[in-house]
């Protein structure tokens, strides 16, 4: 998905009605009367060659207080700050209304990029509506018909180079992963420069002193921290430079059990965040130093290494801790025992409230980054496969015998190896996680996520395919007995 586009306006324009012929399903309710959507809904959109994530919204009411209709404005310009596009929408059959006016005020101070659509365009009966929306100053509208489907032609028009803007966008700013290696290619990791900057997200559950400890790096307090937990809910990015290397920091709402996840602005929040972890190339996953490993500290630093991201363990409020040296051995037993996958990781112990600990945190995301990059040399892979396989060979499945040929690495960022074998489908995953606890330990790869793929030799064979000659007839020996 290139890019995100909130529709957004009062109640009853059509929104919903536009929602559903951009994703293809009825999936929000429709109906005459206003009010029906309350809730954020995203789906992914289609229009000809765009493919964007598209967000049904509230109608906008002015309500600023906490009544139900004073929560779904807010909510619906949560969404408008989120969007990359919002498509303001006016019911063209009715005019532009005072709301419709002060609305059009808000966006143009809150959004980026906003496109004016016209809807319930058919016929003659909304060409003085048409006319009316060039009053809001947003542009030309787009004559739309969401329930008929007229118009899209126009919506494309107008989004099409909006989205190569985001497409590139996105190519600037985004991580480069799984990049394609040679044994020719000596370059080392990509060094961050102010201009492509190391990206780190910092995430943990809700409380655990992330904005604070982004603050302390900077230097400065950029973001609203407090005793309160769910205190930030987008993910905000700052760039600075921490002990002269260029970053860029996301940090992220805090994420908690899916099941505790009940307010909507909430899923909003988390879903920002899971997004934070795939720009970034380092993931810092920070734990609380009095209920460290919780379930969803687990499943955020699953997350992490699922994405193919480098992984930093940062335990927070070391400060307030009696008996350091125990807590720590403890929490290096819980670290490796819990979360295998990502053994020998980084585990650094931080203070973001004095300050304590950062200059071995700002180490470990460099190591972090340095192991992420890591190229091994097919010579070498070659004779540590062939000391593996002599100490354990595969088994032999059903009686099939898995010979490994040789192996070589095929990408880094995260280090993806590929090994050729006979059999692919039947090597068990038990030995995939030897070669890979092995590859970690031999090459000094320790935390990174590994890739190891199993692939089949395409070795023709002459005879395949072809029909079985029919037995010969018995030939006779010279003492006449058949044989």
């Amino acid at each position: 998905m290139s890019f995100t586009l909130a529709i957004v306006g009062r109640p009853n324009v059509g929104k919903s009605t536009l929602f559903n012929r951009l994703v293809g399903k009825r999936l929000a309710l429709v109906d005459d009367q206003p009010g029906v959507t309350r809730d954020l809904r995203e789906g992914e959109g289609r229009l000809a060659d765009l493919r964007f994530t598209v967000i049904d919204t509230a109608g906008l009411e002015e309500a600023e207080d906490d009544s139900l209709q004073g929560r779904m404005r807010r909510l619906t310009e949560r969404a408008v700050d989120m969007a990359d596009v919002c498509l303001f929408m006016i019911d063209a059959r009715t005019g532009v209304t005072p709301t419709d006016e002060v609305f059009a005020d808000i966006l143009r101070k809150r959004a980026d990029h906003v496109l004016l659509a016209a809807n319930k365009g058919e016929g003659s009966a909304a060409d003085a509506g048409v006319i009316e929306a060039y009053s809001l100053g947003l542009g030309e509208p787009i004559r739309l018909s969401a329930e008929h489907g007229e118009g899209l032609n126009d919506l494309y028009a107008q989004l099409q180079p909006l989205a190569d803007g985001f497409a590139e966008r996105a190519v600037d700013t985004g991580p480069e992963i799984d990049v394609d290696v040679d044994d020719d290619d000596d370059d080392g990791p990509r060094t961050p420069t102010q201009a492509r900057p190391l990206q780190v997200a910092v995430v943990g559950r809700p409380n655990a002193g992330k904005s604070t400890l982004i603050n302390r790096i900077v230097g400065e307090d950029r973001l609203l921290t407090g005793p309160e937990a769910g205190i930030t809910r987008d993910a905000i990015s700052l760039r600075t430079v921490w002990e002269g290397t260029p970053m860029r920091i996301f940090d992220t709402a805090g994420m908690r059990k899916r099941a505790k996840v009940q307010e909507k602005l909430e899923k909003l929040s988390v879903s920002d965040g899971l997004r934070a972890v795939k720009f970034a190339e380092v993931v810092v996953v920070l734990l609380d130093a009095a209920i460290p490993f919780e379930q969803q500290d687990l499943r955020i630093a699953d997350l992490a290494e699922r994405e193919g991201r480098a992984v930093v363990v940062a335990v927070n409020k070391w400060d307030v801790e009696e008996d350091k040296q125990a807590k720590l051995r403890d929490l290096r037993e819980s670290f490796e025992r819990l979360l295998p996958q990502l053994k020998g990781a980084p585990l650094v112990t931080v203070s973001a409230k004095t300050g304590r600990g950062l200059d071995r945190l700002h180490s470990a995301i460099l190591r972090a980054h340095e192991v992420w990059n890591r190229r091994v040399p097919t010579a070498a892979l070659n004779r540590w496969l062939a000391g593996m396989i002599e100490a354990h060979p595969p088994p032999a499945p059903q009686g099939k015998r898995i010979k490994l040929r040789y192996m070589t690495q095929a990408k880094t960022r995260p280090p993806a190896f590929v090994v050729m074998c006979s059999h692919p489908d039947k090597v068990p995953e038990s030995y995939n996680r030897y070669l890979v606890n092995a590859l970690r330990l031999d090459f000094d790869m320790p935390g990174t996520p590994i890739r190891i793929y199993m692939r089949g030799q395409n070795q023709d064979n002459p005879f395949k395919g072809r029909k079985k000659a029919p037995p010969s007839k018995l030939r006779k020996h010279t003492d006449g007995r058949r044989k």
